[in-house]
């Protein structure tokens, strides 16, 4: 599908995200944000709570630093235990120092003496912010994330990641939001590869894709046709219902 649309990755970031301990939802979440502006999410990569891993990723990433997308949008690794190495990583691929910054650590204080939580050296981890990021507000647990280059980084808890997520949209970057048709047909895949190739080659610009199925004894598959152009997407969809008629 061809697209002049902000392109877009995302890094989840985290041990537990690869040994199957946690379901990964994050990606999902927010793949769904970036096609409703129409940002063009390229690629999504997992890694391990492993510095040289996170600072290669988000420098192969991240457009800012010479990577290959414009935005980077990370998940994990900024809460207060020792394996969460996120921040420091992401100082370290930007070349820049890292301490307490003096407005996440008073959001953080005031939060925390107003529920008379207890302020320890381990909760004001989350107050360690790369020298010129631009913090990320969180309403849930006012932990902030934080904003460097082209790279935002939030957190790996669902709930948090939702709410910066939706502290930063205003500011994104936008493009033409994807449109899409469906279409089931209790046939085979290998029955439909044919009429589904054949409109492909008709619509070059357009995305088509198919997606099998199994219901009781039957088979069949949904093919989805999705592209930045309405009547383009809707024409394809007839051209396809023709050929697969009967």
């Amino acid at each position: 599908m061809q697209s002049d649309n902000p392109t877009a990755a995302i890094l989840v970031i985290g041990d537990e995200i690869l040994s199957g301990r946690t379901r990964e939802g994050n990606a999902h979440y927010l793949s769904q944000v970036l096609n409703s502006i129409g940002v063009d999410l390229r690629e999504v990569r997992i890694v391990a709570d492993d510095e040289d891993q996170i600072v290669a990723a988000i420098r192969a990433l991240d457009k800012s630093l010479g990577g290959a997308y414009d935005m980077l949008f990370t998940s994990g690794g900024i809460g207060p235990t020792h394996d969460d190495i996120t921040a420091d990583a992401v100082a370290k691929a930007f070349g820049t120092g890292i301490s307490h910054n003096d407005e996440a650590r008073r959001i953080l204080t005031e939060n925390w003496e107003s529920r008379g939580v207890e302020i320890t050296e381990a909760r004001l981890r989350m107050a360690r912010i790369p020298h010129g990021a631009r913090l990320i507000e969180n309403k849930v647990s006012a932990a902030p994330g934080f904003h460097i280059g082209n790279t935002y980084v939030m957190a790996g808890v669902p709930n948090v990641f939702v709410a910066m997520v939706e502290a930063i949209q205003p500011e994104l970057a936008k493009g033409r939001p994807t449109v899409s048709e469906a279409l089931e047909v209790l046939r085979p895949e290998s029955d439909v590869a044919g009429p589904l190739r054949a409109v492909a080659g008709e619509f070059p610009d357009l995305s088509l894709g198919s997606y099998p199925f199994k219901r009781g004894d039957s088979y069949g598959t949904n093919l989805v046709i999705r592209g930045l152009d309405g009547a383009r997407v809707s024409a394809a969809m007839s051209a396809l219902r023709d050929r697969l008629a009967p």
